[in-house]
């Protein structure tokens, strides 16, 4: 399955769970997702067809912890725009 490839997992932060009241939902997607595809795998998944989608990149971020530096991969977030009427269900 394509889908699987395309969306990696829903982004639970405190701002996307304030947007997901308002029928704004925000996955982790891959680097080479465009729009269309990750409209395609939202209505592959979830049954609902979104009204738009914004792709957005996510710069890594350097991190030190225990005297060693780091790095945080950063990658592509989509926010996924619904109608007021549909819904996604998480468990």
């Amino acid at each position: 399955m394509i889908t699987n490839k395309i969306i990696k997992k829903i982004r639970v932060t405190e701002k996307a769970s304030f947007l997901a009241e308002q029928n704004v939902y925000t996955f982790d997607v891959a680097d080479s997702a465009n729009k269309t595809e990750v409209a395609k795998a939202i209505f592959q998944l979830y049954k609902v067809k979104p009204v738009k989608v914004n792709i957005l990149q996510v710069p890594d971020k350097k991190t030190f912890s225990r005297g060693k530096a780091g790095v945080k991969s950063g990658g592509k977030k989509a926010t996924v725009y619904l109608k007021k009427e549909d819904k996604i269900e998480f468990i």
